[in-house]
């Protein structure tokens, strides 16, 4: 059998470790939620997005920006794939880009 200063022992280590534990556990956790609260904060940019009576000022920004390109005329640019070699395809574009600058 165990002694009755073994078995205080036992028991007070255990005490130790589930009220220590419990402190610590708590302490995590509220750095835990901290860190969400501050990640949660927007960026100003991100928070005009958000609010929709600033968006609608970012809305007419971008549509001012957009109304002078003209949209109509554009050219459909492939990429080479993954299995081609795109030595070749990067050559192609260089000749392209040659007899534009010479024109």
């Amino acid at each position: 059998m165990l002694s009755q200063s073994a078995l205080c022992r036992n028991l007070e280590s255990t005490q130790l470790l589930v009220v220590g534990g419990s402190f610590g556990l708590r302490e995590f956790t509220q750095i835990r939620y901290d860190a969400q609260k501050i990640k949660k904060k927007l960026d100003p940019t991100l928070e005009a997005q958000v609010n929709t009576k600033k968006q609608l000022a970012i809305l007419q920004d971008e549509y001012e920006k957009l109304k002078d390109l003209d949209l109509d005329v554009w050219k459909n640019i492939r990429g080479p794939r993954p299995w081609e070699d795109s030595t070749e395809y990067q050559e192609e574009q260089l000749a392209r880009l040659e007899k534009h600058i010479e024109l």
